[in-house]
């Protein structure tokens, strides 16, 4: 086995032997290392990675094209002839690759030449996966047949971040290290994964709505994790369902800092949303506890049941009760299945007349910090794994629907007809263009629905919903006004009516300065470049901002960054890169609590 490189190494190697010590890392690529080398000394290992990356993005397009087309294709000719690099001989084969069956290497080969006559380069794709043990031949195959239809240009892009995440990996064979915190909230996500609500559960889908048996299922693998595993001083399920776990400081009395998110699904999500809030500093609390370390504050980890708004009309319901923000009235909101809320919290063991004195005093709290996948692909296409947000948007909700008559479709004219889905549709153009027409603003329609709709009926009715965000509360809520003139407009010029109810609104929660700052000094700690960046996606921290200083981090998100979809993904090493932040935040906050 060769023997591991180090830093220091590094640092002082002459560009040829900084080039041998990293020969391999970059396929067949040495120009790579040599120009990296100028970019000496690399305070970690993180900051080492950035600089190759930095070198690959400032090179010109044809010596990354080149880069590309270094890679062996997967399952390919090379492989065959057992003419690939050590490093991709090791990769393929934890992939499984080559061990194919004849009808998937068919398909591979198929896919191959599909995919290079469209792009002119191999298909790339870090096969050992976000965990780095392989992702295994059917995951690959899926990539391929989803990447083959991408643009050219986005393809370009993505082949570059895969050939990176390569990098990234063998540089912890080289090395000798791996992300051991990272691979533990790794396996954690994919463990509460495992819980799916019905009818999704059976298809493979991840949707876990509120207090439901996959719900409480959630519920129950976090009070163990954090009393058997993590070891929390104090672990409890509130009276919203809210998982709270609480590690003391050196005095059980002392001030705390707040942190977490929530763990409740859309329908059809992804394993990170909102889950990797809890386990980062469960981890972090885990590290403290193994090592007997007890800090001048207490940590208080939520786990909140509810935020998506799944199963009733109520978004951040359960942070919102921490922060006296409640509404009894919620408690009587009915789900599809006509159950109530008081009904589903009563059936799971919770008492709403507790609800009240879940309000938490916040004299008692240093503040609230939340870590968070970003939901989007900002960070993925900049290369950068972590983003420390400076503001979440404001936003509001709304769900309507407009009245029309429904006729038959052979027989109603043209000009007679009181079609109210076609009166959404052409509002929805509208949507879109007033939401173009300002920068930091989205808008968006994401429900649509003939309710009995049938091929051969004029639509009489049709349900919606309007999401609109902005970084300003004032800009967010001209826009709506806008759009919901347009909406009267058209349905007066087209003999319809039309009902909405506004379902959310949270005002722009700017990140605390001295907060903000905490996390840009944890994240240059790192050695990695401080970017700064607002939210489009509301978060809990958006509620309990309205009664205590908070800030968030961002983690990058994979797959183009997507989210609320079973393609939202990070991996171990970028997660790892979380937690040392977080730890860093939890030192700094300590020397100046001292």
């Amino acid at each position: 086995m060769a023997s591991v490189i180090t830093l220091a190494q590094l640092n002082g190697a002459s560009r040829e032997e900084f080039a041998h010590l990293l020969d391999g890392t970059y396929e067949h690529s040495p120009w790579i290392a040599m120009r990296a080398w100028e970019r000496r000394p690399f305070s970690t290992l993180a900051a080492l990675k950035q600089a190759l990356v930095a070198t690959v993005r400032d090179s010109s397009r044809e010596e990354q094209l080149q880069l590309i087309r270094s890679h062996p294709e997967l399952a390919g000719k090379a492989m065959v002839a057992k003419t690939l690099t050590a490093e991709s001989t090791n990769e393929q084969g934890k992939a499984g690759l080559t061990q194919c069956t004849p009808a998937e290497f068919d398909l591979i080969q198929s896919l191959n030449a599909r995919y290079n006559e469209k792009f002119g380069f191999p298909f790339i794709l870090a096969v050992r996966g976000p965990r780095g043990a392989g992702l295994g031949k059917r995951a690959i195959i899926e990539a391929f047949q989803r990447r083959v239809n991408n643009h050219p240009d986005f393809e370009f892009a993505e082949a570059l971040r895969n050939i990176h995440r390569i990098a990234e990996i063998r540089l912890d064979d080289k090395f000798g290290t791996e992300p051991t915190l990272g691979h533990q909230v790794w396996d954690w996500a994919e463990a509460l994964a495992q819980h799916s609500d019905p009818g999704f559960a059976e298809q493979g889908q991840l949707t876990v709505t509120y207090l439901t048996d996959a719900h409480l299922a959630v519920t129950r693998t976090l009070v163990d994790w954090m009393k058997s595993e993590c070891g929390f001083d104090e672990v409890s399920i509130d009276a919203v369902g809210n998982v709270v776990g609480v590690y003391h400081g050196t005095d059980p009395n002392a001030h705390r800092l707040m942190t977490g998110s929530h763990f409740d699904t859309v329908r059809n999500g992804g394993k990170y949303d909102g889950r990797l809030g809890i386990l980062v500093p469960m981890a972090c609390v885990r590290e403290l506890s193994r090592t007997g370390r007890r800090l001048p504050f207490g940590i208080e980890v939520v786990g909140f049941s509810e935020e998506e708004g799944q199963r009733y009309k109520a978004v951040f319901l359960s942070s919102g009760a921490l922060t006296g923000q409640f509404d009894p009235a919620w408690l009587d909101q009915q789900d599809a299945n006509g159950i109530t809320m008081r009904q589903a919290m009563e059936r799971a063991g919770l008492r709403p007349t507790d609800i009240a004195s879940l309000k938490r005093n916040p004299a008692r709290y240093l503040g609230f910090v939340e870590v968070h996948i970003e939901q989007g692909p900002v960070l993925n296409e900049l290369d950068l794994p972590l983003g420390v947000v400076t503001s979440i948007n404001g936003s509001v909700r709304y769900l309507g629907e407009v009245i029309g008559m429904a006729s038959h479709a052979g027989t109603t004219p043209m000009g007679r007809r009181r079609d109210a889905a076609a009166a959404v549709a052409e509002w929805m153009v509208l949507v879109e263009q007033r939401a173009q027409a300002a920068p930091d603003l989205v808008a968006t329609v994401g429900l649509l629905e003939v309710p009995g709709g049938s091929i051969n009926v004029v639509p009489g009715r049709c349900r919606f919903s309007l999401d609109v965000r902005s970084t300003t509360d004032p800009v967010r809520d001209a826009c709506a006004s806008d759009i919901l003139s347009a909406l009267q407009a058209i349905c007066d010029r087209r003999g319809l009516s039309f009902r909405i109810e506004e379902t959310m609104r949270a005002a722009a929660a700017p990140s605390h300065p001295a907060w903000q700052q905490r996390w840009e000094r944890a994240v240059g700690s790192l050695g990695l470049p401080v970017f700064r960046m607002p939210s489009g996606a509301g978060h809990d921290a958006m509620k309990l901002h309205d009664v205590m200083p908070q800030a968030m981090l961002f983690t990058r998100g994979e797959n183009a960054g997507i989210s609320h979809n079973p393609l939202e993904s990070t991996n171990s090493h970028d997660i790892d890169l979380t937690i040392k932040a977080f730890q860093h935040l939890l030192s700094d906050l300590s020397a100046s609590a001292a």
